[in-house]
């Protein structure tokens, strides 16, 4: 008897096609995610779910999965997950990090050069038929990167890879994170460490790439907003609630700042009240980090790769609770015997 998966949404069809090799597979029919509800009842007798960002997995959902061995998150962010109940439990999850670095690296700097240049705006004025004079000193003025400076908040992998699309730009490049890089690190990527406040009086353009978490929730909040300069930009391709929305709406209304670049927002989809929605010194994105089809693609055959390892007994390509294994050993949650590993760990 094959084991039982669940998908929560349709992704793509490689990652399907390696989970339905090797398992019976339920997917969720729709646009929409299921709700709680609806998880649980579909997944009381499976082995594995494979979920996505916008899936709340939590006590309830695991309770109900006596069966579950394994939670598989076609996301970096994992968030959505109950990663403490998971690891007391047994489940082993795993995640796509490092997949999306490029994929988030490069719409963070495109959203920063279309806000610093206006490009939707204009976009806008000249499909309203407003373009009457050919060429106009004044028209549509935007701001430079050169001889700007940039500070990236967090230096992982995406701000590490935003690090490296600004070198070609002529602009000074200031950073803050967690763990400050070693010397050489930062002399390969041309980068000056800052404390978070000092990066922000400092900057011109303001690029977010760090995890939600109790530290990282509101990091940026109005006391901090109001360290920026007025022509400052804020760029946000990591998670909305890292920002607080009412105090960037609120900065961006009294002019204290000059705009923003939205991917990510503290409710998704965006309310249709949303002040954020009749402001032309914004651009404002569906969560579209990620969204090319070979980044996708790629997360999706990790994905089932993941969930599809520990049904065979083997580690993750990515594993996220590594320390699940004492409480219930890879030999314990082997299911698939006939199971070759088909991914390569290119990460």
């Amino acid at each position: 008897m094959k084991p039982k998966a669940y998908i929560t949404r349709r992704i793509p069809e490689q990652g399907i096609k390696l989970i339905a090799e090797f398992c019976d597979v339920t997917i969720h029919p729709g646009e929409t995610p299921p709700d709680e509800k609806e998880i649980i009842s579909n997944i009381k007798d499976k082995d594995a779910i494979l979920c996505l960002l916008s899936d709340r997995i939590n006590k309830n959902i695991m309770d109900a999965a006596q069966e579950l061995k394994v939670i598989s998150t076609m996301s970096a962010g994992f968030e959505h997950i109950d990663v403490n109940e998971a690891t007391n439990k047994g489940i082993y999850i795993g995640y796509t990090p490092g997949i999306l670095t490029d994929a988030t690296a490069d719409l963070a700097f495109t959203l920063l050069l279309s806000v610093s240049r206006r490009i939707v705006e204009a976009d806008r004025f000249v499909r309203a038929l407003n373009w009457k004079i050919a060429w106009s000193p004044e028209l549509l003025l935007g701001q430079s990167l050169c001889g700007r400076t940039i500070g990236i908040i967090g230096l992982g992998r995406i701000g590490k890879g935003v690090a490296k699309r600004s070198q070609g730009f002529g602009v000074k490049i200031i950073y803050t994170n967690k763990t400050r890089l070693s010397s050489e690190e930062e002399k390969g990527l041309d980068v000056e460490y800052r404390l978070l406040d000092d990066l922000l009086v400092e900057s011109d353009f303001v690029s977010l790439h760090i995890p939600l978490t109790k530290e990282t929730y509101h990091i940026i909040d109005e006391k901090r907003l109001r360290l920026m300069k007025p022509d400052a930009i804020l760029i946000n391709t990591s998670r909305g609630s890292v920002v607080d929305e009412a105090a960037l709406i609120k900065a961006l209304m009294e002019k204290r700042i000059a705009g923003a670049g939205i991917d990510v927002f503290e409710k998704e989809p965006v309310d249709a009240d949303n002040p954020l929605l009749k402001m032309d010194n914004v651009i404002l994105l569906p969560h579209i980090g990620s969204a090319n089809k070979q980044t996708r693609g790629k997360m999706s055959e990790i994905a089932a790769d993941n969930l599809l390892a520990v049904l065979r007994g083997q580690p993750p390509l990515c594993w996220l609770n590594p320390e699940v294994e004492k409480i219930k050993p890879l030999t314990e949650v082997k299911i698939l015997h006939n199971f070759k590993r088909k991914v390569k760990n290119e990460l």
